[in-house]
């Protein structure tokens, strides 16, 4: 019996990039687009895509285009898995409640305190 992947480490990073796709789960996103919706570095988030997607949590693709046809490089399109969608949602709503029972409202303010 093949062992279940064990999931990435929640870092405030890998919570940015779940969220942006989980927006629309079954949509294809490519990195810049993740960028965008993560509010995240290129180089930040191409990491944590290919550990997702070592884990099943997300399925790529290259485009099927011509880059010099284009005037710009193949992207590489992601989306989540149906698994990986619901193990996202699973672990983000544990990191949710645990903030919850803890009384923090958002990360980085000490005892939840909102301004």
């Amino acid at each position: 019996m093949p062992k279940e992947p064990t999931p990435p480490r929640m870092t405030l990073t890998t919570q940015l990039v779940l969220r942006a796709l989980l927006e629309k789960p079954t949509e294809e996103l490519y990195g810049l687009e993740i960028c965008s919706k993560a509010q995240l570095a290129s180089g930040t988030i191409h990491p944590i895509l290919a550990r997702l997607e070592s884990i099943g949590w997300l399925i790529s693709r290259w485009e099927d285009v011509d880059p010099h046809e284009q005037g710009r490089p193949r992207r590489r399109y992601y989306r989540m898995s149906p698994d990986g969608a619901v193990a996202a949602r699973e672990a983000l709503a544990r990191i949710t409640a645990g903030r919850h029972a803890l009384g923090i409202l958002r990360p980085g303010l000490a005892g939840g305190a909102g301004a």
